[in-house]
């Protein structure tokens, strides 16, 4: 079986088995985009939720509005409680200072109250990615804040970036322009370089000072 029609066959599977509403999270990388286009084809209004940090590349933003139309997404923006500049007037720029302080309180806290609703949470995560989701599952169960337990799937766990290119080129689904700057993964400006020579394709992530903002690391009960 190829990995298209694997992934096919297990968003078919979770989608008939969810116990409640589904969604999928989506950054408009170029594997967030090509698991929306592959979820759309079996439920097209699904919702799909964005994390607007504030931060996002200005050619995220206009790239994120452009495929929500082309594709007629159902898109929610998450956002945090506080503006950018409301957070930035209490604690400082946060990014430069406390990175992780940053990341829970523009992704991980509006993303965990994002998904509470849910009972099926897909993701475009893959094993090539980092280090760190080498032993990435396509399928496993993920507990928010509260205790609520959800079911985390991600169909395109065994891909290949290149995998991920060639399926949005045979579908016309164009890429963030970002892309074509030499960046590899594409977060908040502040906190996204160009990947190292001899990194991964996260390794241009805050500074290498890490690899995951916490949205994909268990809450604890």
């Amino acid at each position: 079986m190829s990995l298209v029609d694997n992934a096919k066959e297990l968003i078919r599977k979770e989608l008939a088995s969810a116990p409640g509403p589904v969604c999928v999270t989506s950054s408009f990388q170029a594997d967030c985009v090509t698991l929306v286009h592959l979820l759309i084809q079996e439920q097209p209004d699904i919702p799909v939720l964005f994390l607007d940090t504030g931060y996002h590349f200005a050619e995220t933003y206009k790239y994120r509005d452009e495929m929500v139309a082309k594709l007629g997404l159902k898109l929610t923006n998450m956002q945090a409680v506080k503006t950018v500049a409301e957070q930035e007037a209490e604690f400082g720029k946060l990014y430069e200072s406390s990175p992780d302080k940053c990341c829970g309180f523009r992704k991980v806290e509006p993303l965990f109250s994002g998904l509470q609703p849910y009972s099926v949470w897909f993701t475009a995560l893959r094993r090539d990615q980092s280090p760190t989701r080498a032993n990435l599952a396509e399928t496993a169960p993920f507990q928010l804040p509260g205790g609520k337990m959800i079911q985390k799937v991600a169909p395109l766990a065994a891909w290949t970036m290149r995998d991920v290119w060639a399926y949005n080129k045979e579908h016309g689904l164009p890429p963030l322009p970002l892309y074509d700057l030499g960046y590899t993964s594409i977060g908040c400006e502040p906190c996204t370089a160009k990947p190292s020579l001899d990194g991964s394709d996260r390794s241009g992530r805050w500074g290498g000072k890490k690899l995951e903002c916490g949205i994909h690391i268990q809450a604890s009960s």
